[in-house]
């Protein structure tokens, strides 16, 4: 459980640091190579020592695992970006936070999970409070651009989902491959993203990219390590939920943030859904 609560504070960490940043840092692909050459940096760190090729049992499989989920990454990105633009910023949080839906589908059809009747109930409040704390009325999407939304929605999942699918079938004596090769690969498209778009890595760039940089890894490993201990269908869930609850504080606390009656609302059946997800 204490990797749990460790994943939800490092994910939360990521998203406060980038609110922190906000304004400041003008070339977000320039801080996504910083971000992503830092979590590279910390995964040789971990692993003592990384080779690029390893007759290891299990590399392979690691290698073809950590790049796809690298990729993912970028792509979610991209697509998160798209959205914000073409739908706006609630419509495309909301699908994005709802990707745990998809994530948490793979675990119970693919890897047979089974939820008890506590964390069904809290599953389904979790994605209720996301639904409640993201969309606003005030705010509609642009019909024509509508189809991007689900690509989003399905993508997000999928790119979570890689860490459940690595701890099913990967060989946890080479985690730390995947975590580098996942970070490796990010860095690569991240890198190539960034001369397309012409942008560069100032001061601001490099040190917002290595204040995500940091949590981002440990997010992802602490992840993973949850993954083997707790059933991904309460651990997805119970990230994305307590990740919401942690920002939303941070926002109101560090950021001066208002919180509508909408949102206490939303959190506090967050609250709930995280005591029935841990029953």
């Amino acid at each position: 459980m204490i990797f749990l609560v460790l994943a939800v504070l490092s994910s939360s960490l990521i998203s406060v640091s980038m609110r922190a940043f906000e304004g400041r840092c003008r070339h977000t692909m320039g801080m996504f190579v910083v971000n992503y050459l830092i979590c590279m940096v910390l995964a040789c760190l971990f692993a003592g020592r990384i080779a690029f090729y390893s007759p290891q049992q299990g590399f392979h499989l690691a290698l073809l695992l950590g790049c796809m989920a690298g990729v993912l990454f970028l792509v979610c990105f991209v697509l998160l970006q798209l959205n914000i633009q073409k739908n706006g910023v609630a419509m495309a949080s909301t699908f994005m936070k709802l990707g745990v839906v998809i994530s948490t589908l793979i675990a119970i059809v693919v890897f047979r999970e089974s939820p008890g009747l506590n964390q069904g109930i809290g599953i389904i409040l979790a994605i209720l409070a996301i639904l409640l704390i993201h969309t606003d009325s005030r705010e509609t999407k642009k019909a024509s651009w509508g189809w991007l939304l689900p690509v989003l929605l399905i993508c997000g999942g999928i790119t979570d989902s890689m860490a459940n699918v690595f701890d099913k079938v990967g060989d946890p004596a080479v985690k730390d491959y995947y975590l580098f090769y996942t970070f490796g690969a990010a860095f690569v498209c991240a890198l190539f993203m960034m001369f397309i778009r012409h942008e560069k890595i100032g001061k601001w760039e490099f040190i917002s990219g290595v204040l995500v940089g940091i949590p981002n890894y440990f997010s992802t490993r602490f992840l993973l390590l949850s993954l083997g201990k707790v059933p991904a269908v309460i651990v997805y869930p119970a990230v994305s939920a307590g990740t919401i609850i942690l920002v939303s504080l941070a926002g109101a606390l560090l950021f001066r943030e208002s919180l509508s009656r909408r949102k206490l609302t939303a959190l506090f059946i967050i609250c709930i859904a995280l005591v029935l997800l841990n029953i």
